[in-house]
C-alpha cells in the first residue's frame, strides 16, 4: 500500500464519517427528527462496501475515489429523507 492508497482511503472515509456525524448533529440536535442507528450509519455501510469490494488489481473506470465520495453523499441524503419522512 501506498501513500496514494491511503490518501484515496482516507477521502472516503472522512466523507462516510462526516456523513454520518452530520446526519446525527443536524437532523437530531438541530431538527429535533429522531434518527435510528441504521439511518445514522448508512454512509459508514458506503465505506465498509468500498473497503471490502477494492482488493487490489484493476479497477474499472468508475471505481474511483471521487465517485466512492459522492455515492456517500448520495446516501446521507437519501438517509435524511427517509429519516425526515418517517
Amino acid at each position: 500500500m501506498d501513500l496514494s492508497d491511503a490518501r484515496e482511503d482516507l477521502l472516503v472515509a472522512a466523507a462516510a464519517a462526516l456523513g454520518a456525524v452530520g446526519l446525527t448533529v443536524v437532523l437530531d440536535l438541530l431538527a429535533g427528527v429522531p434518527v435510528s442507528t441504521p439511518v445514522r450509519v448508512a454512509p459508514l455501510a458506503v465505506y465498509f462496501a468500498y473497503l471490502f469490494t477494492r482488493k487490489g488489481g484493476p479497477y474499472g473506470s468508475f471505481d474511483t475515489p471521487r465517485n466512492w465520495t459522492a455515492f456517500v453523499v448520495v446516501v446521507t441524503v437519501a438517509a435524511a429523507g427517509y429519516a425526515v419522512a418517517t
